[in-house]
């Protein structure tokens, strides 16, 4: 099986997709801070560990800022020295502070570009070369519907358009490098993460009030479902798809997700 790192991988969706790759029997390095960021509920690793053993699993669970260099490298060494290899990578850290131009301070909006969009940079630019060297690899950046803009989201809305766009351009630029370059989007219509949860002062109740029509299987998308569709992506069930995106379940690339029925 693969070896796999999961940036964010520690909380809400991030430890999802650690879970269940680890489940699947890939070699997973995940990492995360511990201390609380700004707009989510995302704190400390024993929920992970709690999870993996429940679940008869293990994973490599590490302390690092993806928006570090040198945190960034030290990752992908453990990986490598390790595991000897680095086949796949899922790029899902991100803050996501609300806010419009006039309310977001510029250092909001560059902390959320330093963490979303140069954090997703870094370690691209760290894991590719192994995965060059291995004759190949995926990628999976999480986006998100803001990222076609959303209201009182400026600065993440762009950081999540950027990451499409850096998406593509990595796609182009390593086709021939056999290196998959592909983005899900979580789906919104009342998924519960770390983020979601944050913007509402980290009521979890609150947030589920606000309603929302949820997804096509009649229930709000779960952090497991985009699990199994960066699964997919990973695989080689999914070894002609490069520069995609896969939206799991509400729309959000097209103005979604529904409003609930009247």
């Amino acid at each position: 099986m693969a070896v796999v790192i999961v940036t964010g991988g520690t909380f809400g969706l991030g430890q999802s997709i650690t879970v269940e790759l680890a489940r699947r029997g890939h070699q997973v390095v995940a990492f995360g801070l511990a201390q609380p960021q700004v707009s989510s509920t995302a704190r400390g690793m024993e929920s992970v560990l709690q999870e993996l053993e429940q679940a008869g699993c293990k994973a490599d669970v590490l302390e690092a800022d993806v928006s570090e260099a040198a945190d960034v490298r030290r990752v992908v060494d453990h990986a490598v020295v390790k595991y000897g290899a680095v086949h796949g990578l899922v790029n899902n850290a991100a803050i996501g502070p609300l806010g419009t131009v006039l309310t977001t301070d510029e250092s909001v909006f560059e902390k959320i570009f330093d963490v979303n969009v140069k954090g997703t940079y870094l370690m691209s630019r760290a894991a590719l070369p192994h995965m060059i060297r291995a004759g190949g690899g995926s990628i999976v950046n999480i986006g998100s519907g803001a990222g076609y803009g959303k209201p009182n989201m400026a600065a993440y809305a762009c950081s999540k358009g950027a990451i499409v766009a850096l998406s593509m351009a990595m796609a182009y630029d390593h086709f021939h490098d056999r290196v998959r370059v592909n983005v899900a989007i979580p789906g919104g219509g009342g998924i519960v993460s770390g983020m979601s949860v944050g913007r509402f002062g980290g009521d979890v109740d609150a947030f589920l009030r606000k309603g929302a029509q949820g997804t096509v299987a009649g229930r709000p998308a779960t952090g497991r479902d985009l699990a199994n569709a960066v699964a997919f992506l990973l695989s080689d069930d999914a070894a002609t798809i490069s520069g995609t995106v896969i939206d799991v379940g509400c729309f959000s690339h097209q103005g979604g997700p529904l409003q609930p029925k009247a």
